[in-house]
């Protein structure tokens, strides 16, 4: 439906005009969409849920976490001891002449900056880290939430945090969660039931006498009878 502007007033009486119109149809529409559980062409997840609720995610936050401080504490360990050994160099200017002097801080400002140098750099890969986890994660959860847009017939799913208003029955957060925990943990005991298996095998061999050997080429074979 287009909307026209009413004589006499103008842009804001058409806007105002327009919104009249147009808010019973979205209040309408809300409405027919809670009505819609089952199927939706688009649905809404939250992202930041995924992270901080799935078995996967959490496990990624911990190992970052950790990470971070680990670094954390180093950094505050290098700058007690920097501290300390600045306030050597203090006590011994008292001692020394201007030039004796100079090329111990000179070589203490180079310790600094290559230390924080190398410092930045240790801050940059815990970032790119950070990313990396952020991309496998999403990487492994994508072919699970494909399967529950594809059970609700939706095309697409959006991110709740860049979507003004939306029903909250094409919320799939929890759905996604307990599926994603779920699909995982088998995923991970079958990794683990193959990577036991030959080795459950061979031991189970080994217990009841069981050889793999072949038997040698050319060997005699048992008789009944004496030899001839």
């Amino acid at each position: 439906m287009l909307c026209r502007p009413a004589r006499g007033r103008g842009f804001a009486g058409a806007v105002l005009l327009c919104l009249g119109l147009c808010l019973p149809v979205l209040g309408a529409t809300a409405h027919a969409q809670d009505l819609e559980l089952a199927y939706s062409p688009i649905l809404t997840i939250d992202q930041e849920r995924l992270l901080t609720e799935t078995n996967l995610g959490t496990e990624i936050a911990r190992e970052l976490e950790a990470r971070a401080e680990a670094l954390a504490s180093e950094n505050r360990r290098i700058e007690a001891e920097l501290i300390a050994e600045e306030r050597a160099l203090t006590e011994k200017r008292k001692t020394m002449s201007a030039a004796e002097f100079r090329p111990l801080a000179e070589a203490f400002d180079e310790k600094v900056q290559r230390i924080r140098a190398e410092q930045d750099a240790k801050e940059r890969d815990l970032a790119r880290a950070r990313e990396e986890q952020r991309a496998r994660f999403v990487q492994r959860i994508v072919p699970l939430l494909g399967q529950l847009a594809a059970e609700r017939g939706a095309v697409a799913i959006l991110d709740r945090r860049v979507v003004f208003l939306a029903a909250e029955s094409i919320d799939i957060t929890d759905e996604a969660i307990a599926r994603i925990n779920a699909a995982l943990a088998r995923d991970d005991a079958g990794a683990a039931d193959a990577q036991s298996g030959p080795e459950g095998g061979a031991a189970g061999d080994a217990a009841n006498g069981v050889s793999g050997a072949a038997p040698e080429a050319g060997a005699p074979e048992a008789s009944d009878g004496g030899s001839k």
